[in-house]
């Protein structure tokens, strides 16, 4: 099974209004071969969808770890699936410039951000992205938004990891699927 129908199988777990119009809007965008990031994991062909399905391994793994977080099937594929958002149409390719191995210049393909829809910051926009589709539960809300912990300026986001556990477990297998799984080396 590809990426895209594994995605699709894990998305069938979810039952709830305007999840088919927002599988359809997927489909239909760059998701299955947009890329993760422009430079670093996953900045390759395919590497968003590949993302996405790590967080819900690492999250699954996670889970297991720590059986006192009580949280539905459904809520970890819409959080750990969904997560990124954002990063639909969001990349373009660039032509750059490098010396090769001979001390030669080069032209090559590289990923660029180009924003076509901004929406406050990394984790409100994936937010908003879902809810325009289809309702999230509260704490899904809190984990899509909160996933980037710091990273995203969430100053409060401590409170939102003590209130919510289960938004703290995104945030760790989104960094365990960036920065172990995904390694700068791969792309």
């Amino acid at each position: 099974m590809d990426n895209r129908e594994r995605f699709l199988t894990l998305c069938s777990a979810i039952d709830r209004p305007g999840i088919q119009d927002l599988l359809d809007w997927i489909t239909e965008s760059d998701f299955f071969t947009a890329p993760a990031s422009s430079r670093f994991h996953g900045a390759y062909v395919g590497g968003l969808v590949e993302h996405s399905l790590n967080v819900y391994d690492e999250m699954k793994r996670l889970l297991d770890a720590y059986p006192e977080i009580k949280v539905s099937e459904e809520s970890v594929a819409v959080a750990a699936l969904f997560h990124d958002l954002c990063k639909v149409n969001f990349y373009t390719v660039e032509k750059r410039n490098r010396k090769n191995a001979s001390g030669q210049w080069e032209s090559y393909d590289a990923y660029a951000v180009q924003e076509k829809f901004c929406f406050g910051g990394h984790g409100s926009k994936s937010v908003y992205l879902i809810q325009h589709f289809m309702p999230l539960k509260p704490e899904e809300a809190v984990a899509i938004q909160c996933h980037m912990s710091c990273w995203d300026g969430n100053k409060d986001v401590g409170n939102a990891f003590e209130n919510c556990p289960f938004a703290w477990l995104l945030h760790v297998a989104d960094e365990a699927a960036t920065y172990i799984k995904e390694s700068k080396e791969d792309t």
